[in-house]
């Protein structure tokens, strides 16, 4: 048996079949005689051979493109699929939260839909009752709470759904992309109450494309790509693997020209001979052909393998007819230890001349960040040089310290 709150899920496998067909009796002929006729509709593979065993009070991030089986996964575990083989063992009570609003009846109210919830969940009535009030003032549904949910906004019902399955304390939590609903408000109560969930020992499988928010949220990921298994451990490790196949996917795509083209791009320190350094300099720079003379608008980012960018540079500039050389210097690069990626787009007031874009990477040597706290998105690693006094007044050597947010320049 397992204790409570573990997870067991052993050489999982699970396909689907496309049939957009309707299902009347005439179709249902027509594929008897297909698969008579040996044609058979073919299957597409989910999950292929997963195995994810998660110890009691564990966060783990299931990390991968769309399609990759993340969701399958979840809902396999949550027993709203089954696997065509393997086993699948999950011991406690379960709060999932695949889609905010499942479970909730519309024809009840607030309230009903609560104690509802937790009868499924296993609770009796008056341990609802003591974390009732919890809940509807999480919700923000004070005033709400006795109307049927089918009057509430998208707004409300997502509140509701998200408090009743973290407020009434289950073993295991599965979490689909709750952090991508919501205004920031929500969102940001969401990753503070997961934090308290996790603090009293409670399971976390956690489903997001928000990086960000999983490395605040989890310690260890497993990385799926088309139904199988690429990396499973600690976060750091899986995150980086995972980055770096994100880039090398965009990377592999070629060179998206547009209306001009990006023939070349170097990073590097203006002393070729030197690697990059934190808070040391740095250049890149850019050949861009153009069939004619043209003003152009051309962005620098600086990424950690997305589209997103920790850094947003921008210059104004004349691209001439032929070739423009471009340098964007950086004085002071303002990154930890890791490795980083540059993206390029160009355009004027009309039109986009050169398409957001993967354009190169490199490497930085310095010092690691320290990890955030729990609870806090980190938006950017951004490295800032500090130095810290005690109260006595002698100043004391620090640890680097992050700043949330990207720079614009």
């Amino acid at each position: 048996m397992l204790p409570e709150g573990a997870i067991s899920a052993r050489h999982v496998w699970k396909r689907f079949r496309a049939d957009r067909s309707k299902r009347d009796l005439r179709d249902s002929m027509r594929r008897l005689k297909a698969q008579l006729g040996g044609r058979r509709t073919p299957w597409t593979w989910a999950l292929q051979d997963v195995t994810l065993d998660v110890e009691p009070g564990d966060s783990v991030a299931l990390l991968g493109p769309n399609g990759s089986g993340k969701s399958t996964l979840l809902k396999i575990l949550t027993r709203v699929m089954y696997p065509y083989a393997g086993s699948v063992d999950v011991s406690g009570r379960v709060g999932a939260l695949i889609e905010v609003r499942a479970g909730l009846h519309p024809e009840l109210s607030g309230r009903e839909n609560v104690y509802l919830y937790g009868t499924l969940l296993g609770l009796r009535r008056r341990e609802v009752a003591k974390r009732f009030d919890d809940i509807i003032e999480f919700a923000e549904l004070q005033q709400a709470v006795d109307r049927q949910v089918k009057f509430y906004s998208s707004g409300m019902q997502m509140r509701l759904g998200f408090a009743v399955a973290a407020f009434l304390e289950p073993h295991v939590l599965l979490v689909d992309e709750i952090l991508a609903v919501g205004d920031a408000s929500f969102q940001h109560r969401c990753t503070e109450r997961m934090h308290e969930v996790l603090a009293q020992g409670t399971t976390l499988v956690f489903v997001s494309h928000d990086l960000a928010a999983v490395e605040a949220t989890c310690r260890r990921g497993l990385w799926l790509q088309n139904g199988v298994v690429q990396a499973d451990g600690p976060l750091a490790g899986v995150m980086g693997g995972y980055r770096e196949w994100i880039d090398a996917s965009a990377a592999s795509g070629g060179t998206m020209d547009g209306i001009v083209r990006l023939r070349r791009t170097t990073v590097a320190p203006p002393r070729r001979d030197e690697v990059p350094r934190s808070h040391g300099p740095l250049d890149v720079e850019l050949s861009i052909e153009s069939p004619e003379s043209t003003p152009a608008t051309v962005c620098v980012g600086i990424t950690e393998g997305t589209a997103a960018p920790i850094i947003l540079l921008e210059r104004q500039l004349h691209l001439a007819e032929g070739r423009t050389d471009v340098r964007c210097s950086i004085a002071s690069l303002p990154l930890p230890r890791g490795r980083f990626y540059v993206w390029v787009v160009a355009y004027d007031v009309k039109r986009t001349l050169l398409p957001w874009q993967p354009a190169g990477s490199f490497d930085v040597v310095g010092p690691d960040l320290d990890r955030s706290p729990h609870g806090i998105v980190q938006l950017a690693p951004v490295h800032v040089e500090t130095t810290w006094d005690e109260d006595r007044g002698d100043a004391i050597p620090s640890a680097p310290v992050r700043r949330l947010g990207s720079s614009r320049g």
